[in-house]
């Protein structure tokens, strides 16, 4: 079993942005590296400037480089790409979905860092070089620098690889964990207690739920809805102990909640049920106070 522990540097974030930088450190289960490699490659679209001011690549610095198809590093990752080995990366969603791009589909089990330590430290902070400097890990980056001579730079893939390797083994020795107990880490659900993007960022699900029940429907009808905030929400929905609120969103009792509706103008209520668009909560809800009538 090997591991390879794995990151990307590319042109950019966006949809078209392709890698640049393509750099990991092979080792057994112990940790012991047996190899390392690192390689710039030319991207069939510029680098932007927004990524060269973060990894300081240029477009010069690739000119001359070969296609990341044709890249020693790329042909020794598809060797290796195997489920009987592991690929570590931090925040690994992102540098998968580059090397997508490239026609690699990964069989190799996976260990996200990024995943892992927000199930240790659920009140923590995850980025990784602040946990470089968090975690005292930029203390022992000259000891591998020095044994494998090798030459890092600030925010390039393979300093971050470096950083990465050493925080796989704090976690490892800190948390008495097993390569295995990683993995499984990785798989298991998050679970948010906030929005961390969106109309309501930084707002507790459970008080979203509550006040805005058709955005929350909205939000599970949505395809490409990211699994954990999907588990999130489902968790406290099947949690909750509060009546979620519907309010009209429009027409002449807009903002007022169903049940006020129904206590002034109950005839209204009625007709809305029959010709209004809403969320199908909202129409339960509706139903159950006519029902009830």
């Amino acid at each position: 079993m090997n591991l390879v522990i794995l990151d990307t540097e590319t042109t950019g974030i966006k949809q078209d942005d392709r890698i640049c930088q393509l750099s990991y450190i092979v080792s057994d289960e112990d940790l012991e590296i047996k190899e390392i490699y690192n390689e710039l490659v030319k991207p069939p679209i510029p680098i932007s400037f927004e990524s060269m001011a973060i990894h300081h690549i240029t477009n010069e610095m690739v000119e001359d480089k070969p296609k990341i198809k044709f890249s020693s590093s790329f042909k020794k990752l598809k060797e290796l790409n195997s489920n009987q080995n592991i690929i570590v990366i931090h925040n690994a969603k992102f540098d998968l979905e580059m090397l997508k791009k490239e026609d690699f589909n990964p069989h190799f089990q996976l260990i996200d860092t990024f995943r892992v330590l927000k199930h240790l430290i659920p009140d923590g902070k995850y980025s990784l070089q602040y946990n470089r400097y968090a975690l005292g890990l930029y203390k022992k980056e000259q000891v591998l620098i020095d044994k494998f001579n090798i030459q890092i730079n600030a925010h390039d893939a393979l300093g971050d690889v470096v950083v990465l390797y050493l925080l796989l083994e704090y976690i490892l020795k800190e948390f008495k964990l097993s390569i295995n107990d990683l993995i499984e880490l990785t798989k298991k659900p998050i679970l948010y207690d906030k929005f961390y993007q969106g109309k309501y960022k930084f707002k507790e699900i459970k008080e979203v739920i509550i006040n805005d029940p058709d955005y929350i429907e909205y939000l599970l009808e949505q395809p490409d809805l990211e699994d954990d905030l999907e588990y999130s929400i489902k968790y406290y929905l099947q949690n909750l102990q509060e009546e979620p609120i519907y309010k009209f969103s429009i027409g002449k009792y807009k903002g007022m909640r169903v049940e006020d509706v129904y206590e002034i103008d109950k005839q209204y209520l009625n007709w809305a049920f029959h010709n209004m668009k809403m969320s199908k909560g909202m129409r339960n809800k509706i139903a159950n106070i006519l029902k009830g009538e």
